[in-house]
C-alpha cells in the first residue's frame, strides 16, 4: 500500500473547505442540475460565486478533502497592482489593457545557459501543480489562494547557475500601453520597472514558487498575469508580478521598495509579528471576507520550512 504523506507546506484541513465539494458543485451546475433546485438563496449563491471554467491540467495539491479557500472573486477583485492604479477594487477592470500575447522571459547573467524563451514553451518544461498558499500583504490584509504553477528550483536547475550567482533579480514589463501609471512620467506611482530580489537559497526553497494561474484557470491580469512569483513567507509585494526577466547576479539588488522608501522597507520582507511597520503593527492581519482579525504568524505558517534560511540572523535588522 502507497502511503501519500502530505507535504509540512500544506494547510490544515481544519482551516481549508472543500475542495471536492468545489468540484462537485462546478459539475452540478455545467450538469443544468441547478434548475431543479428551488431554493432562490443557494442559486443566488451560486451566481455570486463567480467560479472560472478550468482551463488548466495541473497536479491537485494533496490536501484536496477540505480545502478552504479564499473566493476567486475575492482573490480577483482586491489587488495590488500599481502599473495600473493604488486603488485595490479598482485594478479589476482597468486590468483589460495588459497585453499578455507572446509574452517572452529572458533569463540571463551568471547561468551556463541564458535563454530568452516564450512562456508558452518555458511552461512546457515543467510540470504544472497546485499550491494552496497563505498570502500575507504588508498592509495587515491576507487571503489564501490556490496557485497553478511550478517551483523557482526547476527552473534555476534547468538554467545551471555559475558558483558566483548569489542572488536572482526579477523584473515586471515595462510598457505604457499596457500600464497607466507607467505613462504618467515624473508623476508616476513608482519608479519602473519594478523590481525584486531574492536571495538564492530563498529562491531554492520548495515553496518559491511561478505560478501562471489560480484556481485552475490562467492567471487573471489583475494577479499579475501571465506569469508572477510567489513567495508565500513573505510579504505580497516580494511576489511580484508580469514578469519578463530574472538575472543571476552576485550583489544583493535593491528591490522597487526599498529604492522608494528604505526606512520602511527591507530586501527580505519575512512576514514577522514581532516587527511592525513604522506605521502600523504586524501583529494581526484580517482574511478577505472576515469581519474579526486573527493573528498574524511568524513567516505566515511556513516557519518550519524556511526559519533555517535566516539562522543566526537579527531579524529586526534585516527585516
Amino acid at each position: 500500500m502507497k502511503i501519500i504523506r502530505k507535504k509540512s507546506w500544506q494547510l490544515n484541513e481544519n482551516i481549508i473547505t472543500s475542495k471536492e465539494l468545489f468540484e462537485k458543485r462546478r459539475s452540478f451546475i455545467k450538469l443544468g442540475a441547478a434548475t431543479l433546485v428551488s431554493s432562490g438563496a443557494i442559486m443566488e449563491l451560486f451566481a455570486n460565486e463567480k467560479l472560472p471554467t478550468q482551463t488548466l491540467n495541473y497536479i491537485k495539491d494533496k490536501n484536496i478533502n477540505n480545502l478552504k479557500l479564499n473566493t476567486y472573486e475575492q482573490i480577483t477583485s482586491h489587488n495590488n497592482f500599481y502599473e495600473f492604479t493604488t486603488k485595490q477594487s479598482a485594478v479589476k477592470d482597468m486590468a483589460h489593457t495588459l497585453k499578455t500575447e507572446n509574452w517572452k522571459v529572458t533569463i540571463d547573467g551568471l547561468v551556463e545557459k541564458p535563454m530568452e524563451v516564450d512562456l508558452d514553451d518555458l511552461i512546457k518544461m515543467f510540470d504544472i501543480e497546485e499550491r494552496i498558499y497563505r498570502f500575507r500583504c504588508v498592509e495587515g490584509w491576507s487571503m489564501v489562494v490556490p496557485w497553478n504553477g511550478f517551483t523557482l528550483s526547476s527552473l534555476i536547475k534547468k538554467v545551471k547557475p555559475l558558483s558566483n550567482a548569489k542572488y536572482l533579480r526579477f523584473e515586471t514589463l515595462v510598457d505604457k500601453d499596457s500600464f497607466p501609471d507607467q505613462n504618467r512620467g515624473v508623476f508616476a506611482t513608482l519608479d519602473y520597472p519594478y523590481v525584486e530580489g531574492l536571495r538564492m537559497d530563498e529562491a531554492m526553497n520548495d515553496l518559491s514558487f511561478l505560478a501562471i494561474g489560480l484556481y485552475g484557470e490562467v492567471m487573471p491580469k489583475q494577479n499579475g498575469a501571465p506569469i508572477r512569483l510567489v513567495v508565500p513567507w513573505k510579504y505580497g509585494f516580494k511576489s511580484i508580478k508580469s514578469i519578463v526577466k530574472i538575472s543571476f547576479v552576485e550583489k544583493e539588488p535593491l528591490n522597487t521598495w526599498q529604492i522608494q522608501n528604505p526606512k520602511e522597507y527591507g530586501f527580505y520582507a519575512n512576514v514577522n509579528p514581532n516587527v511592525d511597520h513604522p506605521r502600523w503593527s504586524q501583529k494581526k492581519e484580517r482574511v478577505l471576507g472576515s469581519f474579526l482579525k486573527q493573528n498574524t504568524l511568524m513567516f505566515n505558517g511556513y516557519e518550519k520550512e524556511v526559519a533555517s534560511l535566516y539562522k543566526n540572523m537579527d531579524l529586526t535588522k534585516y527585516f
